[in-house]
């Protein structure tokens, strides 16, 4: 085991929001203390979001009624980034149809495009970002609009959103639907695509940026896109299973079960002609089975497993659990 907390082999923390820092409304518990913490080891801090229902500045500001610290440019969203890919695309002054809120509508406006709301006012590009209040109507006025050509953007496709009362459905199902109706797909403008990363570590300077996310498909796919180290962490949507299972892309360097493991020393994972070991548990692969010596609800042992079904399946295309026989003390 390495001595030095986990966090002190990076310069910044590159975060997501739901499930890592708070869930709902609500901080979760010891995420607030563990992001103040950052400073004093003089690691940087940006907040990488694909909620695109609210500003960056109004979501600095939840984060600083939560305690957290934050300022404006600290965050960077999916909404920026569908925004600057929309004027990369189109002539100055287009008319965006926003399928969104209207703090995706001030991004648009931020970059030249004029945001309209109907197709009657001849919109050349939709723009879709997730806003709870979205009803049928809207979802219509996109399908209509896309299904003329219009060049199609979404801020991120995530299928579910972590609420405080459960998982709620994400933007990716209100995708989805348009979807459905037209035949047709968009580009997505944040993660799990590199740019939204990439932008967030140049903003802070950033060499050696630590992703850190509660999500395999949109968190951890995205840091591994932009190159950076990635961790996963068990306070929102995916849990050990689904990390274990994990396709080759999506697959995270660390796991842990808190921002407050930012602070640990992290088990180095080794291992010995097919057997992992990490702290007191071992795993090994046999016959398309994992066993595992150790606690299930201990983290080294899941460690050690990921380990061992990992270089099992290393180019694995699709998620696949593999059986677990536990094997304890």
């Amino acid at each position: 085991m390495s001595d030095v907390s986990l966090i002190s082999r990076f310069d910044a923390l590159l975060s997501d929001l739901d499930g890592v820092v708070y869930a709902g409304p609500h901080a979760i518990p010891g995420a607030v203390e563990s992001l103040k913490r950052l400073s004093g080891l003089g690691v940087g801090l940006g907040y990488v979001t694909n909620n695109a229902s609210r500003s960056p500045a109004e979501v600095a500001a939840h984060l600083r009624e939560l305690g957290a610290p934050a300022e404006d440019d600290q965050v960077v969203s999916s909404s920026q980034a569908a925004a600057e890919l929309l004027a990369s695309r189109l002539a100055p002054g287009s008319r965006i149809l926003i399928t969104g809120s209207a703090a995706l509508a001030r991004e648009i406006e931020l970059v030249g495009l004029t945001p309209v709301h109907s197709q009657d006012e001849e919109p050349v590009a939709v723009v879709q970002g997730f806003n709870p209040g979205i009803g049928w109507k809207d979802l219509a006025e996109a399908a209509y609009v896309v299904s003329a050509g219009a060049f199609w953007v979404a801020t991120n496709t995530d299928m579910s959103i972590p609420q405080a009362r459960g998982i709620a459905p994400g933007n990716g199902t209100l995708v989805a639907a348009v979807t459905a109706a037209t035949g047709k797909t968009p580009l997505v403008a944040g993660k799990p695509e590199a740019p939204l990363f990439h932008s967030a570590a140049k903003r802070l300077g950033a060499e050696r940026p630590l992703v850190v996310g509660d999500r395999l498909d949109t968190d951890i796919l995205g840091g591994n896109n932009a190159g950076f180290a990635t961790v996963a962490v068990l306070t929102g949507v995916d849990t050990r299973e689904t990390i274990l299972a994990a396709r080759a892309a999506e697959r995270p360097d660390y796991l842990i079960g808190s921002l407050e493991d930012l602070y640990r020393p992290y088990p180095e994972v080794a291992h010995d002609d097919g057997t992992y070991v990490c702290g007191e548990a071992t795993a090994r692969v046999a016959n398309g089975a994992v066993g595992v010596i150790g606690s299930r609800d201990n983290l080294d042992s899941w460690r050690a497993a990921c380990g061992a079904w990992w270089a099992a399946t290393p180019d694995a295309a699709s998620a696949k659990a593999p059986n677990l026989a536990w094997l304890d003390h």
